[in-house]
């Protein structure tokens, strides 16, 4: 069985600590929306399971039965912290479950076929995270905005969401994770502590995060070209 998680209860500290990206207007649905149907047409995705904030629980339910959303079967809260969020989705999946994709709710351009290639991915490697390769040159700066090198970026990919794993090898990450007391930002920085091959799916600059309000315009304007 595979299952997605869909995390939406962190903070947004570029766009303010009162907005909740999720649920923020974007065309003619809320931000989350766009990842519930997503996940909704992937073939390759057996159920939901979605983390918000606590306050938001029953505008998530009543988002996901607007939208028709029937793989959703879950919806719970989440923590201060991405990872605290993530393992609470994987306590609520589905004792079936073999496959978890991982995915941001402010990543409102998803699609369901790159849901998939990660899922195939995760069955063939036991890992498979959208990612895509740097172009621009990369500054490294120690401190203030004095330069100290300039990094390779023909070996640079920045990661995005999905990013689906095998259960067990997502849970040993987790388990290492906080054994050691680490704050990890994605799902693949905890599966490297336990792994030696995170395998990367070319994924497309379209799959925007939304981070800022000008993240939000560009995704408006993506999601009305499609």
């Amino acid at each position: 069985m595979n299952t997605g998680i869909i995390v939406a209860a962190g903070k947004s500290l570029r766009m303010g600590p009162k907005v909740d990206k999720a649920f923020l207007t974007l065309g003619a649905k809320p931000v989350l929306a766009y990842s519930l149907v997503a996940f909704e047409k992937c073939p390759d995705i057996d159920e939901v399971v979605v983390v918000v904030r606590k306050d938001r629980i029953e505008a998530a339910r009543s988002m996901a039965q607007m939208f028709g959303c029937a793989k959703v079967k879950r919806v719970l809260a989440g923590g201060a912290k991405r990872q605290v969020s993530v393992n609470n989705g994987l306590a609520a999946a589905n004792e079936d479950t073999t496959i978890v994709a991982v995915h941001d709710g402010a990543r409102p351009c998803v699609s369901p076929g790159l849901i998939s290639d990660t899922i195939k991915a995760a069955k063939r490697y036991g890992s498979g995270v959208a990612a895509v390769p740097i172009t621009d040159t990369v500054k490294f700066v120690e401190r203030g905005q004095r330069v100290s090198k300039t990094l390779d970026r023909t070996k640079l990919w920045a990661a995005q969401t999905p990013q689906a794993f095998r259960l067990d090898l997502l849970l040993k990450a987790f388990g290492t994770v906080r054994k050691k007391g680490l704050t990890v930002t994605d799902e693949a920085s905890a599966v490297e502590l336990v792994s030696k091959e995170v395998h990367l799916v070319p994924a497309f600059l379209t799959n925007v995060k939304i981070a800022t309000p000008d993240d939000l315009a560009l995704a408006s304007a993506l999601l009305s070209a499609l």
